[in-house]
């Protein structure tokens, strides 16, 4: 099981942004919802490594939020409100939100198998970077082939030639995030053991 503990970053000098993420993410599929936890932290348990993968690209990919995912087992029966939750994944976000803070990405991930976790964390901090630091024009030339445009399709919807958007991608490193969400997917799983 995997516990995503996320929290606002400079909420002091920026607006509010919990309640847009709580609704944006309300139709996601998860083993309990993100909730508000404190002031401007959310957290949500989930129990697919891919939906966490893309959860937490996602998150990196607005540049407001510093993610901490805890991988391993949670006390069942959950209760119904996230924020009730206990168990050593839920303690393993706690200690990853607060590394996320200052790490390449802005994101972590700890678990009960350190080596396992660190392995996970290599991996999504290394896509993690490679998305944050992506232009507007990659931004827009991904999200087309991530909705399953084929790049001619991408090229009229940008209003660009097919060849741009090939160059997009390439610069946007659209490949090796492809291959890189599927290798943090299995390191997750593993430390998820």
């Amino acid at each position: 099981m995997f516990v995503l503990t996320v929290d606002q970053r400079g909420s002091r000098r920026d607006v509010d942004r919990v309640a847009q993420l709580l609704t944006e993410f309300a139709n996601r599929d998860l083993v309990r919802p993100f909730q508000r936890t404190a002031g401007d932290e959310v957290q949500a348990v989930v129990a697919d490594p891919a939906t966490v993968v893309d959860l937490a690209l996602d998150l990196v990919g607005r540049e407001h939020w510093s993610i901490g995912i805890g991988a391993g087992p949670v006390e069942e029966p959950l209760p119904a409100e996230t924020r009730a939750g206990r168990g050593p994944a839920f303690e393993s976000a706690r200690v990853a939100v607060d590394r996320a803070k200052s790490a390449p990405g802005r994101v972590a991930v700890e678990g009960s198998d350190p080596e396992s976790a660190a392995d996970a964390d290599t991996a999504l901090t290394l896509v993690a970077v490679l998305v944050a630091r992506r232009t507007e024009e990659g931004r827009e030339a991904v999200e087309q082939m991530r909705h399953g445009s084929t790049q001619t399709e991408a090229a009229r919807a940008l209003g660009i030639s097919k060849q741009a958007v090939s160059q997009r991608l390439s610069t946007a490193g659209w490949h090796v995030e492809t291959a890189g969400r599927r290798l943090a997917e299995r390191l997750l799983r593993k430390a998820d053991t």
